[in-house]
């Protein structure tokens, strides 16, 4: 696993803030400027950064990531192949052939920006041809992209991050459905559902929680909520989501409303001065925490599955008798 600079989308990956990227399919799906290509790209970031001989294959649909947004999260652009996409079997046919050559001893990530707004290329044939019929084949073709592409993700050891929209179904209480087909839900490892909240002083909007919904995941409980704060000047606050995880675990105290503060949890006192809460997103505030008390294995607790011992059904047995 890769860590990302930010604890809690460590947690959200895989459970634990010392987790992170891990090679298959994980898929970022949500509304418009719901920051998921931000998201993809700190998590690109962070495995460049790690390993230094590292290339990104970056997929581009959309166009709507200029050169600041890789500057932004640290990525040298002399190490990503940005391919333009027009359809899905241009997606398949390069992304096939890429992951066919390399080794598993190659360090590559994959980012698709974005499948959520791929046509197939028989949609686009019958644009030219003025043929109005519905479009039958795009979710057959992203269900045979992914059940290609998953066992060479495993077997050579690369991540792949697949942008994705979200609809909502239809009934009384709608809930978003990741869009695509059951194919990408069968493939990947992970699947973020992305909602958001403003932030707000007084009136003025200074920021956005991003809320990371887990819908699917091999090492989070499923239906996770994860909050990810995004400001306006410091992009991704790297300390945000640890705040609320920490109340509910007593490591920090709401002494008065606004204010908080960090607690011995070996003797039950409160130490330290009274913060607000954007002084607690530095690591002054937090690292006490991490090296006196057991709030990583807290973290873990509360957000990874669990992996109990099997019991031989034959000793349960023996045992009753």
């Amino acid at each position: 696993m890769v860590p990302t600079d930010v604890p809690m989308v460590n947690v959200a990956l895989s459970g634990s803030v010392n987790g992170g990227v891990t090679p298959g399919l994980t898929v970022l799906a949500g509304p418009s400027k719901h920051f998921k290509t931000s998201f993809a790209l700190l998590m690109a970031g962070a495995y460049l950064n790690a390993k230094p001989e590292a290339v990104m294959l970056f997929y581009d649909s959309e166009f709507g990531s200029p050169q600041s947004y890789f500057e932004q999260f640290g990525i040298d652009t002399s190490r990503v192949l940005h391919t333009p996409i027009a359809n899905v079997e241009e997606l398949k046919f390069d992304m096939i052939n890429q992951l066919e050559q390399l080794d598993r001893e190659d360090d590559v990530i994959i980012v698709i920006d974005s499948i959520g707004n791929l046509a197939s290329k028989k949609e686009l044939e019958d644009a030219l041809n003025e043929k109005g019929v519905a479009d039958m084949s795009r979710a057959k073709a992203l269900k045979g992209l992914f059940r290609m592409s998953t066992p060479y993700l495993a077997m050579k050891n690369i991540p792949m991050i697949a942008i994705n929209h979200t609809y909502k179904e239809i009934g009384l209480f709608p809930k978003d459905i990741v869009s695509g087909g059951t194919g990408i839900y069968y493939s990947a490892d992970n699947i973020w559902i992305i909602g958001r909240r403003q932030e707000k002083q007084g009136t003025e909007i200074v920021g956005y929680d991003f809320v990371i919904n887990v819908e699917k995941s091999r090492y989070v409980k499923e239906k996770s909520k994860i909050p990810i704060g995004v400001s306006w000047e410091g992009g991704v606050q790297k300390y945000s989501g640890l705040l609320d995880v920490a109340l509910v675990g007593g490591y920090v105290v709401k002494p008065s409303n606004g204010w908080y503060q960090r607690v011995d949890t070996s003797t039950g006192e409160v130490v330290g001065n009274k913060v607000r809460t954007k002084d607690t997103l530095n690591a002054e505030f937090w690292e006490p925490i991490f090296e006196a008390t057991d709030f990583a294995g807290f973290l873990q607790k509360t957000y990874k599955i669990g992996h109990n011992s099997v019991i031989n059904a034959e000793t349960i047995v023996e045992e009753a008798v």
